[in-house]
């Protein structure tokens, strides 16, 4: 499995034989970042903000998915589940969509703003790979973020939804985040995340993404 990152909470979910998934697809007018130009058989819109929800930017895709439901397609087995709303006034349902490839689980958050409850994590299920917004604004703020991570428990651990040097959101860096979970913010980001099941650590562990352009 692969997952990369272009910016804010938008990646690109692929593996060998399996349908493409991309999160939250943005408009880069509004958001910053490059223009995305991506293709996926099946593109996740947490909820209906110009951030989150640019269907045009994915070709190919046959299936948008913004409701709760299970789902499984081209091998993959969704769950998406609605877990509070997407911003601090209680404006739109938020979608957590959490993705199974063949024992392989990742968890995208969408712009959570509270911390779940049991149920709903139980309803997550078991996540090895949690997406993580980190940076406030319309979402969790680092100290939530990192209560989050502590109650779900993954695997690792991929921040997403902070400020860059390309976002216009009005967001927090990544470094508060790694200040409550105890690592330097000095980390050297990589291009994407190569994983499989025997490489799912048991303690978990932050990996910090690049953004393609």
């Amino acid at each position: 499995m692969e997952i990369t990152w272009y910016g804010h909470s938008c990646f690109r979910i692929t593996e060998r034989g399996m349908a493409t998934v991309v999160t939250d697809p943005y408009d880069h007018t509004v958001i910053g970042y490059s223009e995305l130009s991506l293709r996926a058989d099946i593109v996740t819109i947490s909820h209906n903000a110009p951030g989150h929800n640019h269907i045009d930017a994915v070709k190919g895709a046959k299936w948008h998915l913004d409701g709760p439901g299970e789902y499984e397609i081209g091998g993959v087995f969704l769950t998406a589940v609605p877990v509070g709303n997407h911003d601090q006034n209680g404006n739109g349902r938020n979608m957590v969509f959490v993705f199974d490839y063949d024992g392989i689980t990742v968890g995208h958050l969408g712009d959570l703003t509270t911390v779940p409850s049991r149920k709903d994590v139980e309803a997550f299920g078991n996540v090895d790979i949690l997406l993580v917004p980190v940076g406030g604004g319309n979402s969790l703020p680092a100290a939530k973020a990192a209560e989050v991570v502590n109650l779900i428990e993954p695997g690792i651990v991929v921040p997403m939804h902070y400020n860059t040097p390309e976002v216009k959101a009005k967001l927090d860096g990544l470094s508060g985040f790694l200040k409550q979970i105890g690592m330097s913010d000095q980390v050297t980001p990589e291009e994407s995340l190569k994983v499989n099941a025997r490489e799912i650590p048991e303690e978990t562990r932050v990996v910090v993404l690049k953004y393609k352009h």
